[in-house]
């Protein structure tokens, strides 16, 4: 069960518990595609590396929980395991460039690379050419596979499906038709055309209808200023269903208009905010991909690659949605950074 004090972010600082071994994940075959289903393995991950390699992580941003919830399993990996990390962020979904001199500075004298990418194929040339020196670990978001080691992920294509499913549960064919604000993320972003697709495939099945669109990057300040629009212009709309960080500003916006009874909130991902919020019924519900679970997963992936023990070269945890009925058991450990951890950039 999950306490009040760690739920409200008043948890002290404490050591993170070991996670239970082995952990169970799920592995694809082809590997870096999801055409088949995958078979659920029992994964022992590396008890310490057989030396202190430097790790350079490359995340798209810090500016929601999310990431920071990747960050906190690869930096405890890290640690468990007795590996230096470095961490770079490239500051938003809008910073391709940024993150390409990143990578390249940081891998100058690194072992492995970790990337979750800000572009689906705008790294590929780059990575290509660091494939060359180092093992490269593609973590969280989906990425063109040139060059690519390992990959430590969900089908994001599952993420958006489990959001449209609960919500044509509520809404089956037939019933009363009601219209959907679809917030999808940022325009070439490595996961949104994939929520997407799942999204819609499975509001087919229901009565739902999106009745507008609006894509921008994640920060909470665009997101307010995309739902702002957003009700100017339809009054009448009964969801917001988008990211984490949309879900966040639309509970703020709506408090703020008196609304909260009016317009229903989903998130297609899931932060401290949003955990939060189901908690509070503000926020209908959503998905968990385990961000720390992948986190540690790919700071794994690389140790085994560079040591050459690596198997399982596709792998990740099973999405999980999360609603007021299960929210108080979920294992925070795999969902959640705890509450006294901050971003880390060095594992010395």
């Amino acid at each position: 069960m999950i306490s009040c004090a760690c739920l409200f972010g008043t948890a002290g600082e404490s050591g993170a518990g070991k996670l239970e071994e082995p952990w169970r994940f799920d592995s694809w075959q082809p590997d870096f595609g999801y055409s088949r289903p995958p078979e659920t393995i029992d994964y022992v991950p590396v008890q310490r590396a057989a030396k202190p390699w430097r790790i350079c992580a490359s995340y798209p941003h810090l500016k929601d929980s999310y990431w920071t919830s990747v960050n906190y399993g690869m930096v405890e990996q890290a640690r468990a395991a007795g590996v230096r990390l470095t961490v770079v962020e490239a500051g938003g979904y809008p910073n391709l460039q940024r993150q390409i001199e990143q990578i390249e500075a940081c891998t100058a004298s690194a072992d492995a690379l970790i990337v979750g990418t800000v572009s689906y194929d705008g790294l590929t040339p780059h990575i290509r050419e660091i494939a060359r020196r180092i093992p490269v670990i593609a973590a969280v978001n989906d990425i063109e596979d040139t060059g690519i080691t390992a990959k430590s992920g969900v089908p994001w294509e599952e993420m958006g499906r489990s959001v449209g499913n609960y919500l044509a549960r509520l809404h089956p064919v037939g019933s009363k038709p009601v219209k959907v604000a679809w917030f999808p993320g940022p325009k070439g972003a490595g996961w949104v055309k994939f929520v997407e697709a799942g999204f819609r495939s499975a509001l087919k099945g229901s009565s739902a209808q999106i009745a507008a669109i609006k894509q921008g990057d994640t920060g909470f300040e665009i997101q307010l200023l995309l739902i702002e629009e957003l009700l100017e212009e339809h009054p009448d709309i009964d969801y917001i269903v988008g990211s984490a960080p949309t879900a966040d500003a639309a509970v703020s916006i709506l408090r703020a208009q008196g609304r909260e009874d009016q317009v229903k909130i989903l998130a297609d991902y899931f932060t401290h905010g949003t955990f939060r919020a189901i908690y509070r019924g503000k926020v209908v519900a959503a998905p968990t991909d385990s961000p720390p679970l992948q986190g540690r997963i790919a700071v794994d992936q690389a140790i085994r690659a560079i040591e050459g023990t690596l198997t399982h070269r596709h792998i990740g945890p099973r999405v999980e949605m999360v609603d007021r009925k299960n929210v108080m058991s979920l294992d925070l450990e795999e969902s959640l950074a705890p509450a006294w951890f901050k971003p880390t950039f060095s594992v010395p």
